[in-house]
């Protein structure tokens, strides 16, 4: 199965992917996401198998937080923050969206599919790069409508959090993965321009 990641980052935070997703697979992790929110830079990863333990965590903010200071991509002061997806994580490669089936997920789209960028219901898996799930009829019936949007233009998509989810992100989960949105933070001093520290 294709294991091509939904790369939506832009600016800045497209660059801190590029940088570190390398680095993440030298290490047996993988990207899940990159976002510059205000200060905060958040780096979000995970094992293949969808864990990401307090460890790994730690490991790959040691090993990263040299690189980003020598790249200075982002300038100014920022808190790095390194997390696992969480349970109702974003879904980036088909296999999310295979490991995942049965579950609810909202999926916004990056072109418009019948008029629609919206989409939500539950996942049934991939098919030929056919993401598919069952949607509300929108001729009222009772039945759901099972649809398939193509993969390569689905924006964002993420699993909706149900009692059924926490349940099944549990069973999957070992006793020290971070499997709760749990993260790692590190106060990040950039030099600035004129080569001060921003600190003081």
């Amino acid at each position: 199965m294709d294991t091509t990641r939904i790369s939506r980052e832009t600016g800045p935070a497209l660059r801190v992917a590029a940088l570190v997703e390398p680095v993440l697979d030298s290490m047996g992790f993988r990207l899940v996401r990159v976002k510059l929110s205000g200060t905060t830079l958040q780096i979000m990863a995970e094992r293949p198998d969808g864990t990401f333990s307090i460890d790994d965590c730690e490991m790959f903010s040691r090993a990263i937080s040299p690189m980003l200071d020598v790249a200075d991509i982002v300038s100014t002061k920022y808190q790095l923050e390194v997390s696992s997806p969480g349970i109702d994580r974003p879904l980036v490669r088909q296999e999310d969206f295979e490991r995942w089936g049965g579950h609810e997920v909202r999926i916004e789209m990056a072109h418009p599919v019948a008029g629609r960028k919206r989409f939500k219901g539950n996942l049934e898996g991939v098919t030929d790069g056919e993401v598919r799930l069952f949607i509300d009829n929108p001729a009222g019936g009772h039945e759901p409508l099972l649809i398939g949007v193509a993969f390569a233009d689905i924006g964002e998509a993420k699993l909706t959090l149900t009692d059924e989810l926490i349940e099944a992100a549990k069973a999957r989960l070992p006793t020290k993965a971070l499997g709760d949105g749990s993260e790692w933070t590190d106060e990040k001093t950039q030099v600035s321009e004129n080569g001060s520290d921003e600190n003081g």
